[in-house]
């Protein structure tokens, strides 16, 4: 039974690399024929592929023709169905009209441990590039080490060394939604934030704050949701018991819908009685009620434009419009009513 079992069992990277005496990233990097492997490591490598019979479709392919076509793409699985769906169907879009497929590793929260795992796995299977959508704050050495030799597009997320940001200022963000209330004379504007562990969330947060300061206003203490509706309606519970709030900048479109829908229950109108400005515009923010003013980010863009330049570098035709934070005005947002 045992000597059966031994036979089904398929040869592994991990077999190549201690047969040939290397790491598992080393092989890795070997088949792939990146340039900082030297000549005996890479012959050690082959021939310990050989010796173990390892048979690994991707790495054959990227050994005979230097590419695996195949794009690496990495996800969160909370904080927006909606954006990671557009990212994703952006990403096959554009690999799959260049002729490369997309391999999709989804982690399950914002965990290092998680990211490393599934960067590894990408680059077992000889990706030529990866497409990073996850909003890590920090980036430990096995990250750069892992995408020091994968060319890398980061969507407002993890920034490894060498990765290429794509995506709108989210600073800029936060400082144009606050502006527009302000610029209807609002006289103080609320947040609901996003999770503190978000970069996103904290730089839409410090563009808020920035604006207000630099209008004279002292910053009401903001309310941290998760991006979900729910987390929105139970911050706008809070907001809505508070009379003086009369406009409030929710850090996702999500979180905006949950803020209308407490507000409502409550017997507070958006806009009469609060303004409500959000970021992302996904397809759900124009049918909202009311419509929802918005600042916007095409994430299927961004998904089309990552793999342009994973596939062309600076030569790539990448719309600068793209990373423009621009508002989309509805009729969430409206002049406070004279008190």
């Amino acid at each position: 039974m045992t000597e059966g079992t031994a036979r089904l069992r398929q040869p592994s990277m991990a077999d190549v690399a201690r047969t040939a005496g290397v790491s598992a990233q080393t092989v890795s990097r070997a088949l792939r024929g990146s340039p900082n492997v030297n000549p005996e490591t890479r012959r050690r490598v082959l021939a310990a592929v050989e010796q173990v019979g390892y048979r690994f479709n991707s790495a054959a392919r990227a050994l005979s023709s230097g590419r695996s076509h195949t794009i690496g793409l990495v996800l969160l699985a909370s904080g927006g169905y909606y954006s990671r769906s557009a990212v994703t169907a952006g990403v096959e879009a554009a690999a799959g009209e260049a002729g490369y497929a997309v391999s999709i590793a989804t982690i399950a929260a914002l965990d290092t441990g998680l990211m490393e795992r599934s960067l590894s796995k990408l680059a077992d299977q000889g990706v030529d590039g990866f497409v990073i959508a996850v909003p890590l704050i920090s980036v430990t050495r096995k990250m750069e080490d892992i995408t020091r030799d994968i060319p890398t597009v980061t969507l407002d997320g993890s920034r490894t060394a060498g990765a290429r940001v794509l995506g709108i200022d989210q600073q800029e963000a936060g400082r144009v939604a606050t502006q527009h209330l302000l610029d209807l004379g609002h006289r103080q504007v609320w947040h609901i934030s996003g999770p503190d562990e978000w970069i996103e969330a904290r730089q839409r947060r410090q563009g808020w704050q920035e604006c207000l300061a630099a209008a004279g206003i002292e910053a009401p203490p903001p309310l941290e949701g998760d991006w979900s509706p729910d987390s929105g309606k139970r911050q706008g519970q809070i907001i809505a018991m508070i009379p003086e709030v009369t406009a409030v900048f929710a850090a996702s479109d999500e979180m905006a819908f949950g803020v209308i829908r407490a507000l409502h229950e409550r017997g507070r109108s958006v806009p009469d009685d609060v303004s409500i400005v959000s970021v992302d515009d996904i397809a759900l923010a124009a049918y909202c009620s009311p419509p929802l003013t918005t600042v916007r980010q095409d994430f299927y863009r961004y998904g089309q434009a990552a793999v342009a330049l994973l596939l062309q570098g600076d030569e790539a035709d990448v719309d600068e419009s793209v990373a423009t934070a621009s508002l989309s005005v509805r009729a969430s947002t409206a002049p406070p009513r004279s008190r």
